[in-house]
């Protein structure tokens, strides 16, 4: 139960700071000319805060549709690397895991790996997924509406949510031994990269560090 209780606490918490970043997105999205159903139309059917954001600032920076929504599909294809993280903790099915496929975001996936037991894994992550949803299409409808007050989102501190989020994902993993692998290898390629190729893909090229890191979770795991 206690066990329980900590992740639902985590969850919840860490949605409401999505959901802080959600109103951010929503300003963007209605000074880039979006209407509310335009914005939250790409928070219920995209749902990944980083492939709106890319989308949202292609369009405001003057690039037509197709340029921001490749944009938005190179970014988002770090996601699939989180599949094999969670599809043996959820149940069979595959209407469950076609509604789960939706809920795959880099959140859902820092709190569900961090759980010691399949059935842990499964509950934390439908309920950090549902928890993440509804504030963050509640932060979008919020942002919108407010986008004539909020124009500066930097001046009310909603531009800190973001990172302060990522920052409360990563502490609990790299705690370990195949965490600090998994961060050190993507900080370098991170390092390597962004002089080097366009806005966005440094952090598509050191989701491939989730890869040494998981190799060295498979030894350990062969030591036990």
């Amino acid at each position: 139960m206690k066990r329980f209780n900590t992740y639902q606490k985590n969850g919840f918490t860490l949605a409401a700071a999505c959901g802080l970043i959600g109103i951010t997105y929503g300003v963007f999205a209605d000074t880039a000319g979006l209407s509310l159903l335009q914005a939250s139309a790409l928070s219920i059917l995209t749902f990944t805060g980083a492939s709106q954001f890319t989308a949202v600032s292609v369009i405001d920076g003057g690039g037509n549709p197709a340029a921001a929504v490749s944009s938005a599909l190179l970014l988002s294809a770090r996601n699939a690397l989180y599949g094999p993280v969670v599809t043996k903790s959820l149940n069979n099915g595959k209407l469950k895991k076609a509604v789960a496929a939706h809920f795959v975001i880099d959140e859902t996936i820092a709190i569900a790996s961090a759980q010691e037991t399949n059935k842990d894994s499964r509950d934390s992550f439908w309920f950090t997924g549902i928890c993440l949803f509804v504030f963050w299409n509640i932060g979008t409808i919020l942002g919108v509406l407010l986008g004539g007050i909020l124009e500066n989102p930097g001046s009310w501190g909603l531009d800190a949510a973001f990172p302060a989020a990522f920052v409360a994902l990563i502490i609990p993993h790299v705690l370990t031994r195949e965490g600090k692998i998994t961060a050190l290898v993507a900080g370098i390629v991170t390092l390597v990269s962004i002089p080097l190729t366009p806005v966005g893909m440094p952090i598509l090229l050191a989701s491939a560090a989730i890869l040494p890191g998981l190799l060295a979770q498979q030894k350990k795991k062969r030591t036990l």
